[in-house]
């Protein structure tokens, strides 16, 4: 090989490395790539087990670089057991791509149900956080390092984020069921055999989650900008109340059992209107496929927010998101029915 040949060779070669060394950092200059979004099953009560080798074999068929779950491991009608987190682990290693876990409802706040087995709520997100992130990675075959807000196993670690190709993408513990806030007496025992006491040590659980999830939020925006990224998604569990019907005098997020929610939306339009890029805000709970923009309201839009909530049981499909930072848009969102799956709940 000539003296010119060898030096482009190595110059190829150096290139090779750079672009394997800088992949998946932030605000590294990439191709446009696409990502997965699902959550909500399976539910036993809707026998949606035998549904799901189909939607694995769809997103494992497909060109995602990794998913976001979006929390309800479970259905809200069965028990807490040890081995729901471990079936959890199971289907999510099942995916080839890495995949992150963002916690739900239904497998710790509303675990202190009677039809749950009256478990400790505080006490099911202790175990999530020793058992299910006890290191930095993803879950999946493929792992992903990500940022945590806490150490492993310890308070917050299940806050993540992760940048990629001019866009981030952030996971918060914000469960539905009024993200474990607790208003009276008779919410706290409604259904369940809490104490009193144990209602408190939840809403002092609720405070202490929430500033924690607002400053991760804000620090993620905070990064976001410094780094030139241009989209930022925030995944979350809970519908904080976009489902109540629209009205102009009423506040969604002040709603009886919504307030929760309510300094964390707050927080999220303060930080999107300082904000040159796109948020979209995803979320389950209520398992139909929408895509919206709700916040502020009808006559105050605030639109860099875009709002996509997933699919969950029965409906075992999932969504496809493009993310290309040179788009306007920069996320393109795509369901993707599994047509396996598609007739389920369907009577002639």
């Amino acid at each position: 090989m000539t003296a010119p040949s060898l030096r482009i060779a190595l110059a190829a070669t150096v290139s090779l490395l750079a672009g394997v060394l800088t992949a998946g950092t932030a605000g590294a200059a990439e191709a446009p790539y696409s990502i997965g979004l699902w959550g909500d099953m399976p539910y036993a009560k809707s026998g949606d087990q035998p549904r799901i080798p189909a939607l694995i074999d769809s997103i494992n068929a497909s060109d995602i670089e990794f998913s976001i779950y979006d929390g309800d491991i479970k259905d809200g009608s069965s028990k807490c057991t040890d081995d729901v987190y471990d079936s959890a682990l199971n289907m999510f290693d099942s995916l080839k791509k890495p995949v992150i876990y963002v916690l739900g409802d239904n497998e710790w706040t509303d675990c202190h149900r009677t039809n749950n087995g009256g478990y400790d709520n505080l006490e099911r997100l202790d175990h999530i956080r020793k058992t299910m992130f006890t290191t930095p990675g993803s879950f999946g075959q493929e792992k992903m390092t990500l940022e945590h807000q806490g150490k492993p196993g310890e308070k917050y670690v299940e806050n993540t984020r992760v940048s990629r190709g001019g866009a981030m993408f952030v996971g918060l513990n914000m469960p539905g069921s009024n993200n474990n806030k607790v208003n009276d007496d008779k919410a706290c025992t409604k259904k369940s055999d809490r104490t009193l006491e144990q209602c408190a040590a939840d809403n002092a659980e609720w405070a202490e989650r929430n500033e924690a999830n607002i400053a991760w939020m804000h620090d993620s925006f905070e990064k976001a900008k410094a780094e030139g990224d241009k989209g930022l998604m925030i995944v979350i569990q809970a519908d904080p109340g976009f489902d109540i019907p629209e009205t102009e005098d009423d506040d969604e997020s002040r709603m009886p059992d919504r307030d929760g929610y309510a300094a964390f939306l707050d927080a999220l339009m303060a930080e999107a209107e300082a904000y040159d890029g796109q948020v979209m805000l995803v979320h389950g709970d209520t398992h139909f496929f929408k895509m919206d923009k709700p916040l502020r309201n009808a006559t105050h839009m605030i639109p860099n927010i875009t709002r996509v909530e997933t699919f969950g049981s029965p409906n075992v499909h999932w969504l496809k998101v493009d993310v290309d930072p040179s788009t306007p848009d920069v996320f393109t969102v795509h369901p993707m029915i599994v047509k396996a799956n598609a007739k389920v709940g369907i009577t002639n």
